[in-house]
């Protein structure tokens, strides 16, 4: 009877579009997190940190991590789908952190047009779209 009702769990979780993953047994979504323009932050609302991050993205750095400007790969698919190359990432310093921290900007198309960029302060859990 166990067997049986384990093969019914795996299908109403295949069913579902669910799947179990990750130490914590929680049911995640295979769904971008961003899905619509309600997951927007406005430049004035960033913290200070991620304002001043822009404006280096802007002005092509110099950028204070070894990592800046790297290609972001997308490869939780949480934003919208891009060829690679398309999107690259840039550190926004957390205070008292010891290394470069969760939060994030990535920016998608020219590096020094600071383009289509996204703000994720949970290091790619989630992402909002920087608005002007």
């Amino acid at each position: 009877m166990g067997r049986w009702l384990h093969r019914g769990i795996v299908a109403l979780t295949a069913a579902s579009g669910l799947f179990l993953g990750g130490t914590d047994g929680m049911a995640r979504t295979h769904e971008p997190l961003l899905t619509d323009t309600s997951a927007a932050v406005s430049v004035a609302d960033l913290p200070r940190e991620a304002q001043r991050t822009l404006t280096l993205i802007a002005q092509g750095g110099p950028f204070p991590y070894a990592k800046d400007g790297v290609v972001f790969g997308n490869f939780e698919k949480r934003l919208p789908k891009m060829p690679r190359g398309y999107y690259h990432e840039y550190t926004v310093p957390t205070p008292g952190a010891r290394n470069r921290g969760a939060r994030r900007i990535i920016c998608g198309g020219d590096q020094r047009a600071a383009n289509e960029c996204f703000y994720t302060q949970d290091h790619y859990n989630s992402f909002r779209r920087i608005r002007e």
